[in-house]
């Protein structure tokens, strides 16, 4: 496959980018678009010129650094797909396509397609922690989990964190992933005991971040390469009304 690259470049933060053309030839179709970056940017240094920086790491779909827009999609055109697992055989030989970073206020750019997404370890951090019993391995057994917790748990908890959701959201909203981190413990009988709090610093520190509001058009959803559903959201909105109202009591002594 013959294609063109139509390449987010920029040097730092401080610094204007624009796009820059290069051709990418004799691509395998069986390759990864990381894989084919690689092969770029092999090239570019061949001829003395500066790679594309670009952020990766497991390249299996779990670490979640592979963050691009592709063709202004977030991770590209296959759906509940990473970027390091997007193959070339879902392009065509003479492709045109256009690679950029993450848009977002709370993502600024590090360098090229790099983005600094470490608004999200704040908010995650603000979460706090789970309050158990400390000491030997507990029986799986010995808190009972009804299954249906168990399963809305898991799913948000396959949040990977990569920012889709946040740069394929017109309003650069951070609702479905900060909604997936308070689901996946405030739903089970662990984080009970730290479950207002839990959900008012996490909101609280997300909105800080400067993360845009949610007005539920569904494209974080829709990019999700997990596939995580907008229920998280409204699960978290109802979590942080339970919270409030528990606060205000609190305060009236109540």
């Amino acid at each position: 496959m013959d294609l063109t690259l139509r390449v987010w470049r920029q040097k730092n933060s401080n610094t204007p980018g624009k796009l820059v053309t290069y051709k990418a030839d004799d691509i395998s179709p069986d390759m990864s678009f990381l894989e084919m970056i690689d092969i770029v940017n092999e090239r570019l240094e061949e001829s003395g010129e500066e790679p594309i920086a670009f952020d990766h790491d497991c390249r299996e779909g779990i670490c979640g650094m592979c963050g691009l827009m592709i063709n202004g999609v977030a991770h590209g055109p296959q759906r509940a797909t990473t970027a390091c697992q997007l193959h070339m055989r879902h392009f065509k030989d003479g492709d045109t396509i256009t690679i950029e970073p993450w848009r977002a206020k709370a993502f600024p750019v590090i360098k090229d397609l790099m983005v600094d997404r470490s608004s999200f370890d704040r908010i995650i951090q603000a979460g706090g922690y789970i309050s158990v019993a400390t000491g030997g391995t507990p029986d799986a057994n010995a808190v009972l989990i009804p299954k249906e917790k168990a399963d809305i748990s898991m799913d948000a908890a396959s949040c990977i964190g990569c920012g889709a959701c946040v740069a394929a959201c017109p309003n650069g909203s951070a609702m479905l992933f900060t909604g997936a981190k308070v689901t996946h413990l405030n739903v089970l009988p662990q984080g009970q005991v730290e479950r207002a709090d839990r959900v008012r610093n996490m909101v609280e520190q997300m909105d800080k971040e400067g993360f845009g509001s949610c007005t539920n058009i569904g494209e974080c959803a829709a990019v999700c390469p997990k596939e995580i559903k907008m229920d998280v959201i409204s699960r978290m909105n109802g979590e942080m009304i339970r919270a409030t109202f528990a606060g205000n009591g609190r305060k009236n002594g109540q």
